[in-house]
């Protein structure tokens, strides 16, 4: 084992063949901490406490949850190995999402940031260490990485590029340290749109400072126009103005105030504001302002999602088509109602206008919300059932499945075959490379009145995650327990193949990351 142990410290390349050292082909993650000396000097024992908490109680079980192995931790890093590449760079992206929020509450300079790398090789293994070319990319990736972001190999690029919703950049190849081939290097957008919002905001940056240069030169010309007109554009303006503006312009002024505040809310409003005008010759309208003024913050509280009933049943939940939708149980649910479609980006702003959702929507008002974590979807129903007083909640997966099935217990809700212009998925027709799925509602509803079961947008559901239905409830009662890192997730995205929109189908996220496709209902008991 002598010449092992020189392999190990690095002086060969490779290990004597004699030595009939295990191999294997994995993906390798490599994890190091940017400026830990310089953390350690500002607080030597904080520093190391907080390393080992986030060693313990992120990067540890995040590693055992997407089926990796923790080959060793350094003083300030760590190995980990999979046997999934796409496993391997969804372990790395909430890693480094989860990091985020730990760092939220911490001064910037405080801030414990990772740097990740992500190869795909063929190393040598041994019950403590593992070795080789493949291991070396790993850790020279994470070298070149940014605080806070991931870095992958071509390699592992080619395995995940179809089976991830992410947004990849190009760096191109890359000559690293001790390697002697170059490496196409990417880096990781845990956003798929995120890449290109930031090459439309370059744009956007240039455009609005060539705008600001026309306008600066264009009001200078304007304003020496009229500074050489003078004394000849007031004379006439004054005869005319000073007659007609005091009873025309004083009844605008407050018509024009609410305009924006009705439209804002909803586009309705909209064709009322021509009216408004035309009642000018009685200046009494003008108190009539007060109490459309009055509207704008009961409007601002936002939309309530339509609601459709759902009767109680019993069904067969389940499938044999995959091992976590085993075995076929039967379940009966209770009546309860369910929004007629996936919360839209306009009710979902209503709970970020109010302070009480995480972030502000971008897209058509009427598409379904996305990027929404487990987390902010319990926020928006919180909030909702706080405003509204009704006890609004996230369906149970027993509740989704019923409904989604409404009534029926074939493949799909409408027969055993996927038909086109049924459902929104990657292989139903739609446009997989869309930065958001179609306004809700854009397919036909399924036997119960509820629209976008099955594509669009994935839906969050109350349970936590169970690999198969062994022990579940039978009563259609949230299922608690488990895995509650991790909470179901049902339908499937417009993204997703034509399989994933199956009733049946069920997958999980974890809770407090968010993803470009997922997206949620709410549901309300009688």
């Amino acid at each position: 084992m002598g010449e092992i142990r020189d392999f190990k410290s690095g002086k060969s390349g490779r290990p004597p063949s004699d030595d009939a050292a295990p191999r294997r082909l994995a993906a390798i993650v490599a994890g190091d901490i940017a400026g830990y000396s310089r953390l350690m000097q500002l607080d030597e024992e904080g520093t190391h406490n907080r390393v080992k908490r986030i060693q313990r109680d992120l990067i540890e079980p995040t590693i055992a949850e997407h089926h990796g192995k923790l080959v060793k931790t350094t003083g300030d890093g760590f190995f980990a190995m999979f046997d999934s590449p796409v496993e391997a760079v969804r372990c790395s992206i909430v890693i480094q999402q989860n990091l985020v929020g730990r760092n939220a509450a911490v001064p910037k300079h405080f801030w414990i940031e990772y740097r990740i790398g992500v190869n795909l090789g063929d190393i040598i293994i041994e019950p403590d260490d593992i070795y080789g070319d493949g291991v070396n990319v790993a850790a020279r990736l994470e070298g070149i990485a940014a605080p806070g972001e991931v870095y992958i190999s071509g390699g592992i690029y080619e395995q995940i590029k179809h089976k991830m919703v992410c947004g990849y950049e190009s760096l191109g190849d890359r000559k690293v340290k001790n390697i002697t081939d170059p490496v196409r290097v990417y880096r990781v957008l845990p956003d798929a749109a995120a890449y290109n919002r930031t090459r439309k905001r370059r744009e956007n940056i240039l455009i609005g400072l060539l705008g600001l240069s026309i306008a600066i030169i264009a009001g200078g010309a304007l304003w020496y126009m009229l500074a050489q007109r003078g004394k000849p554009s007031q004379v006439a303006l004054a005869p005319t103005a000073s007659p007609a503006p005091s009873p025309t312009v004083a009844p605008k002024q407050p018509e024009a105030t609410p305009a924006p505040t009705q439209v804002a809310p909803s586009p309705a409003p909209a064709p009322s504001a021509a009216p408004s005008p035309q009642p000018q010759p009685q200046p009494q309208p003008a108190p009539a302002a007060s109490p459309s003024a009055a509207a704008p913050p009961a409007a601002a509280s936002g939309p309530e999602p339509e609601m459709v009933s759902v009767p109680g049943g019993s069904f067969s939940m389940g499938s044999n088509d995959d091992v976590s939708e085993r075995p076929i149980h039967r379940v009966t649910v209770r009546p309860f109602a369910m929004s007629k479609y996936p919360i839209t980006v306009r009710e979902w702003n209503a709970c970020a206008g109010a302070k009480a959702c995480g972030f502000t929507a971008t897209g058509k008002d009427d598409a379904p919300v996305t990027n929404v974590s487990w987390t902010d979807a319990k926020q928006y129903v919180t909030w909702l059932a706080d405003r509204t007083k009704k006890a609004y909640r996230l369906p149970s997966e027993a509740e989704w499945e019923f409904a989604a099935r409404g009534g029926t217990q074939t493949k799909y809700w409408w027969g055993d075959q996927m038909q086109s212009g049924a459902a929104s998925c990657k292989d139903c027709g739609g446009d997989a490379s869309a930065e958001q799925p179609l306004k809700v509602g854009s397919f036909k509803p399924n036997p119960f009145g509820l629209y976008d079961m099955g594509g669009g947008v994935d839906q969050w559901v109350e349970d936590c995650w169970h690999r198969n239905y062994q022990g579940a409830p039978a009563d259609g009662a949230v299922w608690q327990g488990g895995e509650c890192s991790s909470h179901v997730i049902r339908s499937g995205s417009w993204r997703n193949d034509a399989r994933y929109v199956r009733p049946a189908n069920r997958d999980n996220y974890d809770a407090n990351v968010r993803y470009p496709t997922h997206g949620f209902r709410v549901a309300l008991s009688p």
